[in-house]
């Protein structure tokens, strides 16, 4: 098939603005990965960049590369490119509705998408109605309150006080990682993690939750719009902070070996057969703890945790996506082949120099790209050795080595 691939971040969506180093090392991980399973399973494949990457020419494995420099050109090439593609994936965030209206401008198209249905994406991207949805249908969810974000500070002190207890984790209704996330511990807090919240694009409605102690995870499913599979354990290394510092996604390891694995798996396939329109890659984010499963969120698209899982399967992720949303074809469940380690690495500002050095290293997925006017450079890496234990090792010997080459 011709397919096109666009990532947000990485592919144009912050033309004009500058470029959110974090955020640019997660999105261009996952087009990375994408990129090269759909090569290695045949494909022919173009991707958008944006010019202040493209022309650094990183090592991505696509068939073309698209520079886009202006802030309408996603839309018009998306357009252009699905005359002469056959399919196209959309990877970017539920803020703002950004996915939805990306999909939505795919499926105007007749072209295929490969994501789930922009109908099923709206539906789940609002994290309150996501809530209200679970809970209806048995399943257990953090306490949660939805609020706007003009709401007066005293009505929502007073509806806090009424129905839950502190600590809490503020969020925006539509939000994608941890971004504008604040865990505060009393209610002195609430206005500065009001005010944090309000710096988010387009935010209009925010949730309050109570913090749920436990083990935060992620299943990775594949479904094929009636049927789910889950195939993959995940552990996430998240760190939640305060209103004034900034709450982080930080990668993880796959599998994770856990003794009610199974009931996870039957549980997240559950949920994901319980949301009409939902196929393709899916992610369920869950909190373990001794009093069980808390159902946190449901991701309609690829998630960073796609990088250390495609190692790890016996099958090529990306045609098991295809096979999924064209063919209705789920794979079977194997026994994973090895564990990946894959961690974000926050360093001083690449030069173009030290860029250059690191960018074919082999286990850096997304490399330090050199940004003007920033003070940091981000990388991810990813370590896949058969042993669990080798694979921690190599992680940190790469962490140490990029970080001895950037500073």
């Amino acid at each position: 098939m011709k397919i096109i691939v666009y990532e947000h971040v990485s592919g144009g969506g912050y033309t004009g603005q500058a470029l959110p180093g974090s955020v640019l090392a997660e999105g261009y991980a996952m087009l990375q990965s994408f990129t090269e399973d759909l090569k290695a399973a045949g494909h022919h494949v173009t991707v958008l960049l944006d010019e202040r990457i493209s022309k650094l020419n990183p090592p991505l494995k696509a068939d073309f590369i698209i520079p886009v420099s202006q802030p309408q050109e996603p839309t018009l090439f998306l357009l252009g490119l699905a005359r002469v593609n056959d399919a196209a994936y959309i990877i970017a965030p539920e803020t703002a509705s950004t996915l939805q209206k990306i999909v939505k401008t795919i499926e105007s198209t007749g072209k295929t998408s490969l994501n789930c249905s922009s109908d099923a994406i709206a539906e789940v991207a609002d994290k309150a109605k996501l809530t209200e949805t679970l809970q209806k249908n048995g399943y257990i969810t953090p306490k949660t309150i939805l609020f706007n974000i003009n709401d007066s500070l005293k009505y929502i002190k007073e509806s806090i006080n009424c129905k839950l207890s502190y600590p809490l984790v503020f969020k925006p209704v539509d939000g994608a990682g941890c971004s504008g996330v604040s865990l505060i511990k009393n209610q002195d807090r609430i206005q500065d993690a009001i005010e944090k919240l309000k710096k988010e694009p387009d935010s209009k409605k925010f949730i309050v939750q109570e913090f749920v102690e436990g083990e935060s995870v992620s299943v990775s499913l594949l479904s094929n719009g009636s049927k789910a599979v889950a195939f993959s354990l995940n552990k996430q290394n998240i760190t939640l902070a305060e209103p004034t510092g900034e709450s982080t996604y930080n990668g993880g390891y796959t599998p994770l070996n856990h003794p009610n694995q199974d009931h996870i798996f039957v549980l997240s396939e559950k949920i994901v057969e319980t949301l009409p329109g939902l196929r393709g890659y899916i992610g369920v984010d869950l909190i373990i703890n001794q009093k069980g499963l808390y159902l946190v969120d449901v991701n309609p698209r690829l998630t960073v945790s796609y990088v250390g899982v495609r190692s790890i399967v016996n099958f090529n992720l990306a045609q098991a996506i295809i096979k999924a949303v064209t063919h209705q074809h789920l794979p079977q469940k194997t026994p994973a082949k090895a564990y990946s380690y894959y961690t974000k690495i926050k360093t001083p500002n690449s030069t173009l120099q030290t860029y250059q050095k690191t960018a074919d290293l082999s286990v850096i997925i997304s490399p330090p790209f050199p940004l003007s006017n920033q003070t940091n450079s981000y990388t991810l890496i990813s370590c896949t050795k058969i042993i669990q234990a080798e694979a921690v090792d190599s992680l940190e010997e790469a962490k140490k080595n990029i970080c001895s080459i950037i500073g």
